[in-house]
């Protein structure tokens, strides 16, 4: 299970993000916790190229926020 906390500009992009993008599931109603502030853009946003070790393969991604956010896909998956 992954748990995200971040700082958002706006929360409903936000969700829209991790859950269309990244393929998360939303377990508790996120939308109608902390303030929301206008802002952001839709979509991901490449930090780094796909970097590929002996454990897995890792990027980095900003949020719509700018949040950076590490994938990694473990070799043995």
């Amino acid at each position: 299970m992954a748990v995200i906390r971040y700082l958002v500009n706006e929360v409903d992009v936000a969700i829209e993000f991790y859950i269309n993008i990244l393929g998360f599931l939303e377990q508790i109603g996120a939308r109608d916790q902390g303030p929301r502030i206008v802002g952001g853009q839709s979509g991901a946003q490449l930090r780094s190229e796909i970097v590929s070790g002996p454990g897995g393969k890792q990027i980095l991604v900003n949020d719509p926020s700018g949040n950076p956010v590490e994938l990694f896909e473990s070799s043995s998956a």
